[in-house]
Order: structure tokens, then sequence, then C-alpha cells
């Protein structure tokens, strides 16, 4: 293949024509059957799932074993963040095994049904080191390399996305979820939609989504847009991809994207629909990793890295594919100016480059290849002594083990990527710091830049700065160090793999769910208000609601933001659902029925907004206030949890201290972020909120970084993560104290909460360690939960409380 053949051309030379005739406002037709023997045998039979993954590469790799070859589980972080979904849920897998011209049955392995696709020697020639990885990759990594645009690929490409798509219709349950990954399959979610409207669909792209200036380059970007846009929901790894996305489809198609969502007109094939679109940056096994870097043979084999280099003060580590995208060779220019300037030396310095084998049959990985090996030999032959190499250079790969023990080995990480759509290299070393050391200096341009800020962030084509930066890190006193580490690990921890996938499902399950019952394609905003059928909600929801709501006494207890009423930008003009009042007056009518509300205002402004029927009970600032006058003369003295009354609810001298300290963090954060926009801080009695509702995400996360140091920098107070919310409070109470003080005032036999948030799980957990009785719990939208139940919307939250007031009123009459 030549790379420089017709790089800025649609290629004349070939006369093929497209092999999907007709309108370019539509996805591409699906062949016949007949026109494409490589889908023989890729449904798999007649078996189907209820999750089903689809993936250029099945999640398996070969190995040979004690009785010769076999299949064994590949150690990626996809096949780690879906093999858990897998396992719970009936899954399939559909992907290419990697071998060309391979037919192979369906066969299942750890849990997983795999159902592999095959590519023929020109599909893998012409759709994958073609189309894939000489269009796509270097259009979509901002064309540091010129993409080609022939014809006769994007025919394969179009041939294989089918093969693909016509696999997981026939592999999926009826109201499946089906998740597509990465650039090889964008056409596959239009198909798909096409030949099974049923199913919930979700895309998402693993490498960055180019601005439009750049994308709109491809000859077929209508195509590409529309085949993304069958899926309910698309993600991406960073808010700019999600930006990107979201101005192509405007500019292109010319269709409304209004917020997060695009309306999908109809087409002959399918009806309208509405398409979210959202950044979901993809993670580690972060528990996995910092496991092997305690293990004990893991942690001598580090040692004796650092040994077979020389024991050198400061070891550098350069771990990447092979790859133009990487900025390797920025990096080894940095390094051997450092040497030529006497800013390092090979005396106390030696720098490892991993490299690993990809794409070897094209010609720029041949290139790059080259200059990298070039660059290494000329930086040793100059300043390599006996014994003691500059940089020691290997093009291999190695397993899982090897690589944490070199990451605990190194005492700086260069990840100097030109474009990277994340980048898990960084995360995996900030992963093996277990004992909170070491240094990442991190390219600004990967979208692990979002998130992991305490790294040294750095603009690898400035030569100079990349230099500065690399001296500042391996001068770096242990002790800032260790704060940066610190903070690097607790993001990473936090945002594992496992929670990258589960948040993606549960908004893609959210999703679908709203297409499946309000048959509309209106926005949200737009929806009719009242969705009050008992069809409207899950199945599992109704089974578990007719068990609380049988209990004799009964407390439901409802939170306001998210649930009651939905949110919006400014919180000072939240209001709840009218249906959703009506349906809780008439619920509090009945006997034996009392209802709570609980939320993170305060009781003051909780009151005045709820609307609440007589008897209501109400805990406000996350349960520190509790209001039980509602009880009348059984109820407790009115009181705050700590047994003081309300009106001596005011902060002691030592908490004024600390808010005031909080109010000059929170000063001082305002004037870093600068030109990323302001946050709103809610002045609270005990506490401060900060709101980022309105804000774009990519400023929004810079927030919550700066959120996430005052915390770290401020251990005494209580810190809450919310959505589009961070709170700060000087007292440490929980809506769990407050459903177990609502619950002792009460007497309730069962108890019904509804909440949205982070800060309702502890309500959730405490309705768990109650026992095996009747309490339930309800999560309202995506996202990990310890709720035993989920909806979609505060609409949901009105079907829920329609369909207890049915059951009540059922019960009293007989």
């Amino acid at each position: 293949m030549n790379s420089h053949t017709n790089a800025l051309s649609t290629d004349d030379s070939h006369t093929s024509r497209p092999s999907v005739p007709g309108s370019e406002n539509r996805p591409p037709s699906v062949p016949h059957a007949a026109d494409d023997p490589g889908a023989a045998g890729a449904s798999g039979g007649n078996d189907s799932y209820d999750f089903v993954v689809v993936a250029n590469r099945l999640p398996v790799d070969r190995a040979q074993g004690p009785q010769g070859p076999e299949w064994r589980q590949s150690p990626g972080g996809l096949v780690t963040g879906l093999a858990p979904v897998m396992k719970r849920r009936s899954g399939a897998w559909i992907g290419w095994t990697g071998a060309p011209d391979e037919e192979i049955e369906p066969f299942d392995l750890d849990d997983m049904h795999l159902v592999p696709v095959r590519l023929s020697t020109d599909d893998v020639y012409s759709y994958y080191e073609g189309f894939s990885n000489a269009t796509l990759w270097p259009l979509y990594h901002d064309v540091i390399v010129p993409p080609e645009f022939h014809r006769k690929w994007w025919d394969a490409y179009v041939r294989v996305n089918t093969r693909f798509a016509r696999a997981a219709a026939a592999s999926a349950a009826p109201g499946a979820l089906v998740w597509v990954h990465d650039y090889q399959l964008q056409l596959v979610p239009g198909i798909l939609r096409e030949l099974r409207p049923d199913v919930k669909i979700g895309f998402f792209n693993h490498i960055p989504f180019p601005p439009y200036e750049i994308f709109a380059q491809l000859p077929w970007r209508r195509r590409i847009l529309i085949g993304l846009l069958g899926a309910d929901l698309v993600g991406f790894q960073r808010p700019s991809d999600t930006a990107n996305f979201r101005r192509a489809v405007r500019r292109t198609l010319g269709y409304l994207a209004r917020n997060s969502v695009v309306r999908v007109p109809a087409s002959q094939q399918s009806p309208e629909h509405l398409c979210e679109t959202g950044s979901f940056p993809i993670s580690i096994d972060a528990g996995a990793m910092d496991a092997l870097a305690r293990d004990e043979r893991i942690r001598k084999r580090a040692e004796e890295i650092r040994e077979e280099v020389g024991n050198p003060r400061t070891l550098i580590l350069g771990v990447d594919r092979m790859d133009y995208t990487k900025g390797i060779r920025h990096r080894l220019k940095a390094y051997e100016e450092l040497l030529e300037d006497g800013r390092l030396s090979t005396e106390s310095t030696t720098f490892i480059q991993i490299a690993t084998p990809s794409r070897e049959r094209l010609d720029y990985y041949k290139q790059i290849r080259r200059d990298v090996e070039l660059a290494v030999g000329r930086i040793n032959g100059d300043h390599s002594a006996l014994g003691k190499a500059a940089v020691h250079y290997l093009h291999q790969s190695f397993p899982r083990e090897e690589m944490a023990a070199f990451y605990l080995a190194a005492d700086v990480m260069l990840v100097t990527a030109l474009r990277d759509g994340m980048n898990l290299v960084a995360k995996e070393y900030v992963a093996c710091r277990v004992e909170e050391d070491g240094v990442l200096v991190l390219s600004e341009f990967t979208g692990a830049a979002d998130e992991l800020r305490q790294a040294l962030l750095v603009n690898p084509h400035d030569i100079a700065g990349l230099k500065n930066a690399i001296t500042q890190a391996v001068h770096m006193t242990p002790e800032e160090a260790g704060r940066r580490m610190r903070r690097l690990r607790s993001k990473v921890r936090h945002d594992d793999v496992l929670q990258w996938a589960s948040t993606f499902l549960d908004r893609l399950q959210m999703v679908g769910e709203q297409r499946e019952r309000t048959h509309s394609v209106l926005p949200e905003t737009q929806r009719p208000s009242r969705v009050t059928q008992e069809s409207a909600l899950p199945a599992d929801v109704v089974e578990r609601l007719s068990a609380v709501c049988s209990a004799r006494r009964l407390l439901i207890a409802l939170d306001f933001d998210g649930v009651l009423a939905p949110l919006v930008d400014d919180p000072a003009t939240s209001a709840p659902l009218p249906e959703t009042v009506e349906t809780v007056h008439r619920l509090a009518a009945l006997d034996d029925v009392l209802i709570a509300y609980v939320s993170g205002r305060e009781l003051p402004d909780l009151v005045s907004r709820v609307d609440a029927p007589p008897g209501a009970l109400f805990a406000g600032s996350h349960g520190a206030q509790l209001d039980l006058s509602g009880l009348g003369a059984a109820a407790p003295s009115t009181t705050s949890r700590a047994g003081s009354p309300l009106a001596e609810l005011h902060p002691s001298t030592e908490e004024r201290e600390q808010l005031a300290d909080l109010d000059a963090a929170l000063d001082r954060a305002a004037q870093q972020l600068g030109d990323y926009g302001q946050f709103r801080v809610e002045e609270k009695a005990l506490g401060r909120s900060v709101h980022t509702r309105g804000l774009e995400p990519e400023f929004a996360d810079r927030v919550y970084d700066l959120m996430q140091e005052i915390a770290e920098d401020h251990p005494r107070l209580r810190y809450t993560r919310g959505h589009e919310v961070r709170e700060f409070a000087v007292r440490h109470s929980t809506k769990g104290h407050a459903i177990t003080a609502l619950r002792a005032a009460t007497g309730a036999d069962a108890i019904l909460y509804i909440g949205d948030d982070v800060t309702d799980e502890d309500a959730f957990a405490r309705l768990r360690q109650a026992g095996p009785g009747p309490d339930l719990g309800l999560k309202v939208g995506p996202g990990h939960t310890l709720a035993a139940g989920r909806i979609s919307d505060p609409h949901a939250v009105t079907a829920v409380l329609v369909e207890c007031l049915r059951l009540r009123r059922s019960a009293n009459r007989s």
C-alpha cells in the first residue's frame, strides 16, 4: 500500500461503484445475504441475548494450552469493564477473531457467548487497514498524517458494518441492550435500527471525534453521521468530542440538536427518534492494577528492572503503541536536548521506551518505527557509556503483570500523545503508585488530561516546555509529588472502568425506556406531563411496589430536585410537577399513609416549594434539620438531628471559622477558573452548595476538580458529590440519618424512598440495612445505586405514586 498516493482525493483510479445505492439521507441499505458470503453463520443460530456487545475484536486471544491452542479472555480494559455485565445479563459478544478467512462457530467462554464474524483477506486490507486505519484514524486524530480516501475501502466498510449489524440483529432478544464500540463500526447503529427497531442501541467512540472543519473532508460524512444517529445514545471520551459531533450533525445534516439531544427524522425503514449524546470518559480496572502493584512478586520484579538498567537515581518511562499519534519522537527529542544541555545526565537518569508493535503493514507505521529507532540509536551513540545506556528501547508487548512492574519501577511517566481519546497508560501508572509517589507528565491533548489535573500538563509540540516539565518532574520534592499523586489516585479509584460501563448502560436503559414509553420525538421538556399508566413502570418495580404498599403503616419519603421537580439550570426556579403534587395529596388523605420530604435544601426553602399536604414531615439539609410537627401530639419536639431546637440551629464559633475558610477557598477557586466560567455558590447556615448547572461540561469538570482539591484540603468538612452540584457542610448528617429518624418517629412498618442523587445513596443503604422487610428504595435516572429499583425520570415518579394510590385503595376496599 502506498500511503502517499491520492492521499487527498477520492481515488478516481477505482471504478467500482458504492455497494449501497440510494439517498445519503438514510443509513446504508442492508445487502442481501447472497451478496455477502462472510455473513453466513454470523448470526450464531437462533439463540437470543438480553445484552449484546458489538466490537471489531472478540474479547479473547489465542494461547497455547496443555492440549494445544485454546482461547483465553483478553486482559484489555473494555473486557474488564463489560465481563461482569455479561455475566449478570444473558450476554453475547460479536467480533472478529483477528485472523482472516477464518470460519468459527459461536462458542462460550467465561460466561460469555462469543459470535465470531468472518473477515476475508480483502476485508482486512480494505475495511480494517484501509478505511478504518488509513482513512478514519488519521482524520479523527487531527490529520497528523494525511488520510486516504478510496471508494473501494468505503465499499468494504459498508459491507463489513452490515455483516456486524446483521449478526447483532440475529443475536439480540426483544428489547435487548446493544452496545456498539468504536470507529470501525460507525454504520452499525443505523443499519441495526432498520433491522431491529425494538432494541436499545448505544454507541461509544473510543478515539477523538474531530472538529467539523476536519471531519468535513470525509466524502462519506453524511453516511457516517446518519449511521451513528441510529443509536439511542452516542458516547464520547471528552465533552469537546461530543460538541464536535453535534456541530457536525447540525452543519452536515441540518438536524435539530438541542443541548445533548438530536432529533433524527424518520426514514423509509425506521420512525423518527431522539438520539442523546454525552461524554463518558473510559477508565481502567484500578483495583486490579492496585492489587498487582502490591503483589510481592511484582514488587520484586520492579526492583530487578531498576537493577537491570543500572539502578539510576531517576528512571523515566514511556509506554505506547508504535503510533504516530503518541508523540514518541517529541519526547525523545526533548530528552536528547536535556542530555545535550547538561540538565540531565546518563549517570543519574535512564529512559525506558516501550513501543508495542502496531499496524506494521501500513507505511506511516513503518516510518514512525524507523524514525524512533534512528533517534534511539543517535541518542545512545552520543550519550551512553559502558553499562549506562541513555535509552532502553523495547519494541515488544508485555503481559499486564510485567507492565505493572515497569510502572512501579519508574519515577517519572511520560505521556506525550499529540492526540488521544483517553490514554489509559496514564491511569494505569497512577493506579500502580501505591506508595503515592512518582510524577506523571501528561499531554493536554489526551482525554486523561481532563481528569488527571494534578499531573504536569504539557503541550508536546512545545519542546522547550516539555523539557521544563521533565526537569520539574525529575527534581520534584517528595512532598509535592505525594500531594499530586494522592489526588490522582483518588480520581482513578473513584472513576474506574466498572463505573464507566455502569454509567453508560444505565443511561442507555433510561433513554431506551423513555423512547418506548412515550412513543414521542419531543424533547423531555415538551413531553406530555402525565405519565400515569402502570405500563410506564418496569415490571420489577411494580412487583416491589405491591409488597411495600401492603404494609399496615406506610411512609413515603421523597427527595425534591430531580424527583418531585425536574432539574433546571437555576435551582431557584425548581417546582414540582402538578400531577405529582395532586397524587401526593391523595395519598396523604388515606389512612396509615405518611408523607415526608427529604432534601439537601434548607428546611424553610424546602417547605416553601413542595406544596405539601397537611401532616407532612420534613428533613432538610441532608437530615440536619427535622420538622416532625405534622405528627401532631404524637410528634417529638421539632428538633434538629442533634436534638437542639431549630431556632438554635446555628453554626458554632468553630463552625463559623470553618465556613470562613471555605469561603476563602471558593473565592480562590473562582479566580483560578478565569475564562472557564463561574460556578454559583448557594450559602446555607451549615454549609455551601456549589452549582454548575448551565456550565459547559468541560468547564463543570474543571470546577469539580477544584472542589475535590478543596475537600482534600478541608478534611473536617463533609463533602458530597451531587448531580451538577458539590456540597460542603460543617456537620456530618446524611439522608440516611433522616430516614432512621423518620422511621423512629412514625413507627412505619415500611418505607418507600425515592431519590435521584449520590446524596440519596445513604438513604438507600439504610433501607437495605433495615432487614428483609418490604422497604423499597427507587433511584430516578442513571448511575450506580444501592436502590432496589430504578425508574427513568420525574414523570415516572408520578407513575409510581399513582400505582401506590391504586394499591392502597384496593387494599382498603378489600
